[in-house]
């Protein structure tokens, strides 16, 4: 069991730190999407009820552990106010003065967010010592720690893990939220069982494979990982994205599923073209002909309606991962057929977060049509396969 908020006792006048997900897509200042904001709130509302001063905390991109202006989160505070219905305070430092003061200043009821956390090289140091005293100085800050960036808690990270062990700790309603639905999944799903896996590196998706051979009743494979399948199973192709280091991982994948009953099903034709372009001319193909001079760029109008119909009668649907290049109009279509069958389905369906998610938003599947879109494509994906996930063992009962 996850220690949750109510754990924390009266939280009125208290300083309580929350490790939030605002990792959010920019384009210059502008974000242009601000789901990962929207799901930090219904955790941050609460305190905010409670009369606790709420000092937030996240990352935003990959800046090397010093101040880059690009990933400020600047950008982030105006839009999380807006939704908040209150002005955010701002400290453009995490454990300096500025952030020293800001905490200091803060209301019962009120709110700040703290400057991205990896412009301190103790935020992601390999160094347990070095995360650890990064972690000191931000635990100075609060007088509890509330964990709900679901999104980096497969990461060893000072904010997500040391900080859990020196501040008397919870998890927020998204962290809850998101463990509950995959258990789901992983732990005693309802039958029909099936798995979508997509997207382009198959390396990614080996574990999460090797696990639910044992699981699930139909695992259905598309997007570029489809094409070391094809491979592993003699076939031609052509430029397609392909990991030859993985062919005879697969080809004993595929023996397993056969002997294990597992319904594996990969696709049957594939949209083509000889560049990889949003402006290249698209050509569906069986999936055993595809030539030799093109390349595969999403699963063609045969295999959409298949995985459609293996879809149809599920009790429960985990996907993660587009059909093909999404984000090119010609090749968004297998990836829109799965997001509307997946939609369509009558039982607990997951989108496992990361491009899934991402493409849900941007091809216009409306969210409420699906029991659950994860925050965090990394760790859902972490949490199917069966791995101990650092910053959600931290937070179980009998833990630091």
């Amino acid at each position: 069991m996850l220690k949750t908020i109510d754990s924390l006792g009266d939280l009125r006048g208290q300083r309580v730190i929350v490790r939030a997900d605002l990792n959010v897509p920019l384009d210059g200042t502008t974000i242009t999407d601000d789901g990962r904001i929207r799901a930090a709130l219904p955790t941050l509302t609460r305190l905010v009820e409670a009369g606790a001063k709420v000092v937030v905390v996240s990352h935003l991109g990959r800046p090397k552990g010093a101040p880059e202006e690009k990933y400020s989160l600047r950008p982030v505070v105006s839009r999380l106010g807006e939704l908040l219905g209150q002005e955010v305070a701002f400290a453009e430092d995490t454990v300096g003065d500025a952030a020293t003061a800001t905490v200091g200043a803060l209301e019962e009821g009120r709110v700040a967010v703290l400057e991205n956390l990896r412009f301190n090289a103790g935020e992601t140091a390999k160094d347990d010592a070095e995360r650890l005293a990064f972690a000191e100085k931000l635990a100075a800050l609060g007088d509890a720690f509330v964990s709900d960036g679901f999104g980096v808690v497969h990461r060893k990270q000072a904010s997500v893990y040391e900080l859990a062990t020196l501040l008397p700790a919870a998890a927020g309603e998204l962290v809850l939220r998101e463990v509950e639905a995959l258990r789901k999944v992983t732990d005693e799903p309802e039958r029909p069982f099936v798995v979508v896996l997509g997207g382009a590196k198959i390396a990614d998706k080996l574990g999460v494979i090797d696990n639910l051979l044992g699981k699930a009743d139909r695992i259905l494979i598309g997007g570029g990982m489809a094409y070391t399948f094809q491979k592993a199973q003699g076939l031609e192709v052509g430029k397609s994205l392909l990991d030859e280091s993985k062919v005879e991982v697969v080809k004993e994948y595929l023996d397993r599923a056969a002997a294990n009953g597992v319904e594996l099903v990969l696709p049957v034709d594939t949209v083509v073209a000889p560049e990889f372009s949003a402006d290249a001319t698209p050509t569906v193909v069986a999936a055993d002909s595809i030539p030799a001079d093109q390349e595969g760029m999403d699963i063609g109008p045969e295999t959409a309606k298949l995985f459609g119909d293996k879809m149809a009668d599920a009790a429960t649907v985990f996907w993660n991962g587009p059909m093909g290049v999404f984000e090119f109009p010609s090749f968004a279509k297998g990836t829109a057929a799965v997001a509307e069958s997946l939609a369509s389905a009558p039982g607990y369906t997951v989108v496992g977060g990361g491009d899934s998610a991402a493409a849900v938003r941007t091809l216009g599947v409306a969210e409420d049509r699906f029991s659950h879109i994860s925050t965090g494509g990394g760790a859902s994906l972490e949490l199917i396969e069966g791995k101990e996930l650092p910053g959600i063992a931290i937070l179980e009962e009998g833990k630091a």
